[in-house]
């Protein structure tokens, strides 16, 4: 057999196994080839085969694209009870046309596949709602509670950027509710509906960071999923990527997120192809920045980025007039005793908002139902803390102020010197007293 006749040998095992129907004409309109798959569609038997297609079905529209060279495609027929549907197009060898091909589908085939391709698309809807509801921010700006004209202020400027794309950096100690400000600004923003991701960048190992935010592709490295994966960038498109404690990133990862501020397009590790995200960024720290940027652990340029929008939000403790309104609203039901109120505005809380709604749900478990809250129902720490204050705020009769201080005096002087008579005689005159009277004072608070 010669390697022409091999090949079309080929061709036509190919031809033979498809699951579509297929028919080839020649460039004479002469039926060359019928698959198997063709008889089951259609009913037209092999027996057509080196016969003109037109003598035999008038109607068909193979030979109109072997005429014009113009494909056609889903092109409804009907042969007695049979129907389906055809894709034709011409064959061209150098240029020229030398036949056609009819491609053609049972219709009962093609609406089972539709109703499937349906199906599927519902999955896919169904499941975006899902993870769109997963991200959906649980916080609006009436969630913060203040009265603090600082803080009242920073929500006027929050409110009137969240309706731009501008980047937002949010500054702030640990606790005083930087992601609570990031999920309002997306709640007020054109992307409300679209997913809010939030990403601790300190909570995942740097080596991981990049496969998360911009995912990777088929096989891009050893344990990657087959299919690929998307990243966070991708899952938060059209809506916020909330990248809280940014300054943990590493250098190179701050690179690539530049390239995403600049670019709007992210690209997959292991992959070449830009992919297009519209994501708004809004990132938070409590650490300098600046001193970060000396110290080469942050890109200048990147923070120049981000800080389009600045919102630097206050310590609990710049803002203590607000601690009873919070108060109020985590402890609803509850009466609160005039004394824990007065120790809550006056502790100092270093963990911020976090820390004091940790104290009063404590509290909540530790009182019955409808009891008034008092000091024994804060947590161990806050009650020695409270007996502190009592300590350095309590009031001493004069006579035993005078007493401690008399004794403090002595001790630090003693302290110092030896024990031969010589020697207290010399603190005696420095105190301005008699030996005798320095004995005496000794004895008194059993000073050896």
């Amino acid at each position: 057999m010669g390697t022409i006749e091999e090949t079309v040998e080929w061709w036509k095992a190919i031809v033979e196994s498809m699951n579509d129907g297929v028919l080839v004409i020649d460039r004479a309109g002469v039926v060359k080839i019928i698959n198997p798959e063709y008889t089951r569609i259609t009913g037209v038997t092999p027996d057509i085969i080196g016969k003109p297609l037109i003598s035999y079905r008038p109607g068909a529209k193979l030979p109109e694209t072997l005429a014009s060279g113009e494909s056609q495609v889903g092109v409804y027929r009907k042969t007695h009870d049979r129907e389906y549907v055809v894709d034709m197009a011409p064959i061209f060898v150098e240029g020229e046309i030398v036949g056609a091909v009819s491609v053609c589908k049972s219709l009962n085939e093609v609406q089972l596949l539709t109703r499937e391709l349906e199906k599927q698309r519902q999955k896919v809807k169904e499941l975006q709602e899902q993870i769109s509801a997963l991200h959906k921010v649980r916080y609006t700006f009436e969630d913060i509670i203040t009265n603090d004209a600082k803080m009242e202020e920073l929500i006027s400027v929050a409110k009137k950027t969240a309706a731009t794309d501008l980047p937002i950096l949010i500054k702030g100690e640990s606790g005083t509710g930087k992601e609570l400000f990031a999920q309002a600004v997306h709640h007020a923003s054109l992307g409300s509906g679209k997913p809010f991701i939030a990403v601790n960048c300190s909570a995942i190992p740097s080596e991981l960071i990049e496969n998360e935010l911009f995912g990777h592709s088929e096989g891009a490295f050893p344990g990657a999923s087959e299919k690929g994966k998307a990243g966070l960038f991708e899952m938060a498109d059209g809506g916020t990527l909330f990248l809280d404690e940014i300054s943990d990133l590493s250098i190179d990862v701050q690179a690539k997120l530049l390239r995403v501020l600049q670019e709007g397009a992210i690209r997959r590790i292991g992959e070449a192809v830009e992919r297009k995200v519209n994501v708004r960024i809004v990132a938070s720290t409590h650490r300098d920045l600046h001193q970060f940027i000396a110290k080469d652990l942050f890109r200048e340029d990147l923070l120049y980025r981000l800080n389009a929008v600045v919102l630097k939000i206050p310590p609990l403790r710049e803002r203590k007039a607000d601690i009873p309104f919070i108060a109020e609203s985590v402890l609803k039901g509850y009466e609160v005793d005039r004394e824990v109120m007065t120790f809550l505005t006056k502790y100092d809380w270093p963990g911020n908002i976090r820390e004091l709604r940790n104290v009063l749900d404590f509290a909540m478990c530790m009182a019955n139902e409808n009891e008034q809250i008092v000091i024994d129902h804060l947590p161990d720490i806050m009650q020695k803390q409270h007996r502190l204050y009592e300590e350095e705020t309590k009031v001493f009769p004069l006579y035993e102020a005078v007493e401690a201080a008399e004794r403090t005096v002595l001790e630090s002087a003693l302290q110092s010197s030896g024990t031969t008579v010589e020697e207290r005689q010399e603190i005696a005159n420095t105190l301005g007293i008699s030996l005798a009277t320095l004995y005496n004072k000794m004895k008194k608070y059993n000073i050896r």
